[in-house]
């Protein structure tokens, strides 16, 4: 088994290879308690508050 490519790639094919390879936005969520755009599955920035629960205490 060889791991040279057999055949050379064109550029147009490289490059259809790499045009989903991309960045996407970061999925928001509402905090429950403080109603804050926060990241899914981590503690609120703006409450200290995750599930609920005070996780981490924010300073004012």
């Amino acid at each position: 088994m060889s791991i040279c490519p057999k055949n050379k790639s064109s550029k147009g094919h490289r490059d259809q290879r790499r045009a989903n390879w991309k960045m996407t936005a970061p999925t928001l969520v509402k905090c429950s308690h403080c109603g804050a755009l926060m990241q899914p599955h981590m503690a609120c920035k703006k409450c200290g508050y995750y599930n609920k629960k005070s996780i981490v205490e924010v300073e004012a």
